[in-house]
């Protein structure tokens, strides 16, 4: 019986890191979502034509190498890695690519992710499409103005909207406002 008790429970934990494995790893190609967004604010599939555009060789002049992993090749960071994750000052949340504002500071709260989480973005901010990388079925988060891969949304966020925007700190920069 004690052989069996162990054997269920490692299979458990073997699933549930799994499961966290493919939350924080998201490298394969998304399909455009067809379907209404899940929030306000988020527009469905991605742009055709974004307003930022740069070639390949102009992004790695302007990110850091973990930035363009995560933003243009859709990786993601390591969770409780961003300094982002602890910032509680009142300002806005932009995107690490453009600078485009994408969440204000007062729709953040802790997760406990390790991903620096949101329940709403800013109006017109980002964009979601359907992510189905490891079997999974997910919503994955860009940034409108030039495409850069944010994180993904899910629908266990709290009050009001019930969202959870999951985002990469590598993808962001932080925008203080004025004392």
């Amino acid at each position: 019986m004690d052989s069996r008790r162990r054997f269920l429970l490692s299979g458990g934990t073997a699933l549930a890191g799994l499961a966290a494995f493919s939350q924080w790893r998201s490298l394969a190609s998304a399909q455009t979502h067809s379907a209404a967004s899940p929030a306000a604010g988020a527009a469905s599939g991605p742009a055709e034509h974004f307003e930022v555009v740069h070639t390949d060789a102009e992004w790695h002049k302007l990110l850091t190498p973990a930035q363009y992993e995560v933003l243009r090749n859709e990786g993601t960071e390591r969770p409780f890695t961003s300094p982002l994750n602890d910032e509680h000052r009142h300002g806005q949340f932009a995107c690490a690519g453009c600078g485009i504002n994408l969440f204000a500071s007062s729709t953040k709260f802790d997760s406990g992710t390790g991903w620096p989480s949101f329940y709403a973005p800013l109006d017109h901010a980002v964009t979601t499409r359907t992510d189905t990388s490891f079997g999974m079925l997910r919503s994955e988060v860009h940034c409108h103005r030039c495409g850069g891969h944010l994180g993904h949304v899910f629908d266990d966020g709290p009050k009001p909207t019930g969202l959870r925007y999951c985002m990469n700190g590598l993808a962001m920069s932080f925008k203080p406002e004025p004392a």
